[in-house]
């Protein structure tokens, strides 16, 4: 597949373009400062673009199968990235006719897993009101998707770890999975790789997890 990855110097980002090329995929790689990303590969293509232009990324995104996102808020104080990023790569998919569209969210944002235990609603509602301002930013982000004409999927971890791949976690389409506390960055960058071609999960967010 042609695939272009926004985010792809952060944790998730790199991830998806790591294992992306390593599958045998053509990847651009969209970047604001090439020297952050680290990943090296045959069929890589680093496109360097100000993320704030739609028109400037439509060379990125056209005639691509799918697009891959990484893109959120570093900390609190970055909240409302993600919605503004999202609805500029939103315009410049719309405007090549590519459909094909998977964002990093989070399982805060979906609805709550069925059965969920007491100690995992107090820290989830823990978590919710420290990490309030960024859940808004991403729930205003699946709500941009939701108005698209992109099949969209928002992917949606729990906590999130450097640890290696495994290929080995549950997937909740509409839902989360119980007690899914922790996922690493590479489980979640190989979960939005195998849901580009899943037609189960469009216009769907997907919780993912351990």
């Amino acid at each position: 597949m042609r695939l272009t990855v926004f985010g792809a110097t952060g944790g998730i980002g790199q991830e998806i373009v790591g294992q992306a090329l390593a599958a045998g995929h053509r990847v651009t790689a969209v970047v604001r400062d090439p020297a952050r990303l680290t990943v090296t590969g045959t069929g890589l293509e680093v496109f360097r673009a100000d993320l704030d232009d739609p028109d400037a990324l439509r060379p990125a995104v056209a005639g691509r199968d799918a697009v891959l996102s990484g893109l959120g808020a570093r900390s609190r104080k970055d909240a409302g990235v993600a919605t503004r990023l999202t609805r500029t790569v939103l315009d410049a998919l719309e405007a090549e006719g590519v459909r094909r569209l998977l964002v990093v969210s989070a399982g805060p944002v979906g609805p709550r897993p069925e059965n969920e235990g007491a100690l995992d609603r107090t820290v989830r509602g823990l978590v919710s009101v420290m990490l309030k301002d960024v859940y808004a930013d991403l729930r205003e982000m699946e709500a941009e998707l939701a108005r698209s004409a992109t099949d969209w999927t928002a992917v949606r971890p729990p906590r999130l770890q450097d640890k290696p791949l495994t290929g080995s976690y549950r997937t909740v389409v509409g839902g989360f999975p119980p007690q899914g506390r922790f996922i690493a960055r590479a489980d979640v960058a190989h979960a939005m790789l195998a849901m580009t071609h899943d037609p189960a999960t469009v216009k769907q967010g997907v919780g993912v997890a351990y």
